[in-house]
């Protein structure tokens, strides 16, 4: 958790600077009224910038802000659209939705569900496993909601599970893909925590910062979430063993028709394709060979080779002939520089660059073939995998996107009231010092998830209070580690799917589940989850280093 080399511990602020002025009273109602508006159902990305242009005007004719602050807008327009980290966003959602239509999952539950089906709870335990190998692969909440709900819940119902235990284990399973890595919260947020590091560097007079990225927190986010897996298996072991009849066993004739040794090279060839392209992408990123958005493209190209090789097994070659090609240009970027705008290249290296050459050759090819498969292949919808993969990551993106420049002008124009000088001073004069100023935003955080998404919290509320805490010391001469602040933050926003009534992991599960289970179950049973996430941001509180040594370890930071 700690940073070193702090500046000088800056001076208590007094409780006359939080004045009711008039700007304050424009904050604070810049902030209820884009609350309520969302609230009400109004768009996210035109309720934030609307509202923020109509308070500013409000404010110009007060005399309390002046509209040229708001030619920086463009700027920030501009930043976005060259910001190289965020176009792993659009790249990770492709490969998410893509390894979704191609099936993954029901194989993975269905060769899990046989491991362990035989055990009490086995098929809740399988779940979890299936939901933390494809959070590390996809990162999609509302995919692996809706296919663990398809899949998995009318099962759990038929062989007796309780309706409530069946899905708070499906619906919290699902929220992984929030903070394992690689997730698209920790992407965004890391975006936010890098600008909110620096702008707190610059505050404490420092002009040459220490930086952020989202390797780092990817690095700390690793570790929490296993911590959560393990937490939710310790609590599914635990009911099974207390209340059997929530989760009979299944009998082992009904589940393995065929000898140990078969299964387990069934079992083996199922796991083994999401395991590499887990290692490939995340091991990519933590070992600092590419950065996320590289890592993104690896991942796209590997989801889109796997779901060629889903629609047609029969004719494997074109896909495992560019598999290998593409393992080999991996091999060779890691022992090889191969960039060719260079005046002195060894005959060694002009043999890898030519062989490079030759194997991307393969990896186009066989890149085609799955393309052109998924393009043929139609979906429930009638229309073809590709088709459908291509409007749900262009939809999903675009509104991130749409969000990202909505919240940027809010926060320009809360800025130009002064918001971010009342907000620190709020957060200073609060008793408990830092501890009481963490905790504040952890419960504010935490409120706001039982009617806000994430990305409203992540955009609104990271970009005000971060730059603040990251100025706080948490000991004597130890600044707070953005990454611990990261991962906390994310653990936090992973229980806003969870949260009633507007958790969108309900929202999933309700949609696919059969009529036999009411709202009410649903909720029931995800009440264990969330407190089990609570406890887990305790785990955190109380040993930092679950953050911040995996980071250090790799990258010394």
């Amino acid at each position: 958790m700690p940073r070193t080399t702090p500046p000088p511990r800056r001076p208590n602020r007094g409780a006359g600077n939080c004045e009711v002025t008039l700007p304050a009273i424009l904050c604070l109602l810049l902030f209820v009224s884009a609350c309520g508006l969302l609230l009400a159902g109004f768009p996210v990305a035109f309720t934030l910038a609307g509202i923020s242009l109509i308070f500013a005007m409000i404010g110009w004719l007060a005399g309390v802000i002046d509209m040229s602050f708001l030619t920086a807008f463009p700027q920030r327009i501009f930043a976005t659209m060259t910001n190289e980290v965020l176009v792993a966003v659009p790249l990770f959602v492709f490969m998410g939705v893509m390894l979704e239509r191609s099936k993954v999952a029901e194989e993975l539950l269905d060769s899990m569900g046989r491991a362990f089906g035989s055990l009490p709870g086995g098929i809740a335990y399988s779940v979890t496993i299936v939901g933390m190998l494809l959070a590390a692969s996809t990162g999609i909440v509302g995919a692996t909601v809706v296919t663990m709900g398809l899949l998995s819940l009318p099962i759990m119902l038929k062989r007796n599970y309780s309706r409530s235990f069946a899905c708070g284990s499906i619906a919290a399973c699902g929220t992984l893909g929030q903070i394992i890595p690689p997730s698209i919260v920790l992407v965004l947020l890391g975006d936010q925590l890098s600008v909110a590091f620096q702008h707190a560097q610059f505050a404490q007079g420092i002009f040459a910062p220490d930086t952020v990225s989202v390797n780092d927190l990817f690095a700390g986010a690793l570790l929490p979430g296993l911590l959560l897996v393990g937490m939710y298996l310790l609590y599914q072991v635990a009911i099974a063993a207390l209340r059997p009849d929530w989760a009979p066993a299944i009998p082992k004739d009904e589940l393995i028709t065929e000898s140990r040794l078969e299964f387990a090279r069934r079992l083996a060839r199922v796991l083994f394709t999401p395991i590499i392209l887990i290692v490939a992408v995340l091991g990519s990123i933590l070992s600092g060979l590419a950065s996320p958005t590289e890592a993104a493209g690896v991942g796209a190209i590997g989801a889109t080779l796997l779901a060629g090789q889903k629609i047609d097994p029969g004719r494997a070659k074109p896909i495992l002939l560019g598999t290998a090609c593409f393992a080999g240009v991996l091999v060779l970027t890691v022992y090889f520089d191969l960039r060719m705008q260079r005046t002195v290249i060894s005959p060694g290296t002009w043999v890898a660059i030519v062989a490079a050459i030759v194997l991307s050759i393969g990896v186009a090819w066989g890149i085609v073939v799955a393309l052109l498969r998924t393009l043929a292949q139609k979906g429930p919808d009638g229309v073809s995998v590709l088709a459908s993969v291509a409007r749900s990551t262009t939809q999903i993106s675009s509104m991130v996107f749409v969000i990202l420049v909505g919240a940027s002008l809010f926060a320009l124009v809360f800025r130009g009231f002064g918001g971010d000088t009342y907000v620190e001073d709020f957060l200073h004069e609060l008793p408990g010092g830092t501890v009481g100023a963490i905790l504040m935003v952890m419960l504010v955080m935490f409120v706001l998830g039982f009617f806000l998404d994430f990305l409203e919290i992540v955009f609104i509320v990271v970009p005000i209070v971060a730059p603040i805490l990251l100025q706080m010391e948490v000991a004597p001469g130890e600044l707070m580690s953005p990454v611990w602040l990261g991962v906390m933050m994310g653990v936090n926003l992973q229980t806003s799917f969870l949260t009633p009534p507007f958790g969108f992991a309900l929202f999933y599960l309700r949609g696919v589940a059969p009529p036999a289970v009411t709202t009410g179950d649903i909720y029931r049973g995800v009440v264990p989850f969330v407190a089990i996430q609570l406890m887990a941001l305790v785990v955190l509180w109380i040993f930092p280093g679950l953050a911040t040594s995996l980071p250090l370890a790799l990258y010394g930071r």
